[in-house]
């Protein structure tokens, strides 16, 4: 059983390595189908704020990941001479 349990924990993180990517893309989905749905928004330019807000979420998550982007409340308490 504790074999199955790994395989599914490995087979997960191939599509879920990082929570907070597949958040932050899952909530601009669900912002800019909301919008879409309610009619404020035409496809032409939820394709395109879309294609945009994956971009971007992916570049700060890349960032992040590479140390570069510090926490704003990590980069208050460093005591710069």
């Amino acid at each position: 059983m504790n074999t199955v349990r790994l395989i599914v924990k490995e087979l997960l993180g191939l599509f879920v390595d990082d929570g907070s990517l597949a958040l932050a893309i899952l909530a601009l989905i669900a912002i800019l189908a909301g919008l879409f749905l309610a009619g404020l928004m035409s496809p032409l330019l939820g394709g395109v704020l879309l294609a945009l807000g994956c971009a971007a979420i992916l570049v700060e998550n890349v960032l992040r990941a590479a140390g570069r982007l510090v926490e704003p409340a990590a980069q208050a308490l460093t005591v710069t001479r």
